[in-house]
Parts: C-alpha cells; sequence; structure tokens
C-alpha cells in the first residue's frame, strides 16, 4: 500500500506537468488580432490576401488598392501615416470617391460608445489601437 504522502507527491508532480504542455488544441488557435480585424473590416473589398479582390468588388466604382504592393511602392518602405490617415478617414483618395472606403476611425469610435457604455475609457486611444493592429497586420502582407 502506498503511504499518503508518496500518493499525494505523485498527484501533485502530474498536475505541475500537465499545466506545462500546451494543448494542441491551444496551439491551433492562436489569437491575432490584425487579421481578426482586418478579416472583420477589410477583407470584404481587399480580399483575404489584400490583393483587392475582395467578394464586393463587384459592386464597387473602383477596385480596391492591392494592399500587398503598398511598401514596394514608396521606396520598400510601409507608408505607416498615410495608411492610418486612410483607414481613420481623414485622408480623401480620389479613388475611393466619397462612399467605397469607409471612414474606419468614425466607426471604431462608435463601436467603442456602444461597447464600454457606463465605463470610463479613452476614445481615441481606442481607435488608435484598432488602427494600429490594421497597419500591423497590413505590414504583414507586403509582398516580399
Amino acid at each position: 500500500m502506498k503511504s499518503p504522502i508518496l500518493l499525494a507527491g505523485s498527484l501533485a508532480l502530474a498536475f505541475a506537468a500537465s499545466l506545462t504542455q500546451t494543448p494542441a488544441h491551444a496551439q491551433a488557435t492562436k489569437m491575432d488580432p490584425g487579421k481578426s480585424e482586418f478579416e472583420a473590416n477589410c477583407a470584404a473589398c481587399h480580399g483575404l490576401s489584400g490583393k483587392g479582390d475582395g467578394p464586393v468588388v463587384p459592386a464597387l466604382k473602383n477596385k480596391p488598392t492591392d494592399l500587398t504592393q503598398l511598401a514596394k511602392k514608396n521606396g520598400g518602405v510601409l507608408p505607416v501615416p498615410q495608411l492610418v490617415e486612410t483607414i481613420r478617414g481623414e485622408k480623401r483618395i480620389d479613388a475611393h470617391g466619397t462612399a467605397d472606403m469607409p471612414a474606419w476611425g468614425r466607426r471604431f469610435r462608435i463601436a467603442a460608445i456602444e461597447h464600454y457604455v457606463d465605463m470610463p475609457y479613452d476614445p481615441e486611444a481606442y481607435v488608435r489601437a484598432r488602427i494600429l493592429t490594421l497597419v500591423e497586420y497590413i505590414n504583414r502582407l507586403q509582398a516580399k
């Protein structure tokens, strides 16, 4: 018969070992906020690949920008300030006309109001974080 101390020690070791192992399903579902934001807000027009081939393209006046070529067209550097202004809706783009590209800054601000209802928050920080998450993901889409 095993002693209670030996049994407790064995159970403690087994529990500790289980904490250090990452389940396979947890590894497969790593969170990618930039990709999630892109898929939810950009992929309909720009496509999942970012090449401007989203499913709503036939309904648009102008073909969306191929986001994978932004750095290449800017000497190998992603034009972050212009990209932020465009996503935010502060920079008018002639190709967008007046309605093709939503002003995401305004939409994100409204989403914050709806989400945080009675909690104090900084709406500008909320909007900036969501836009920078998108910019970081778009940076990963750049053609090499």
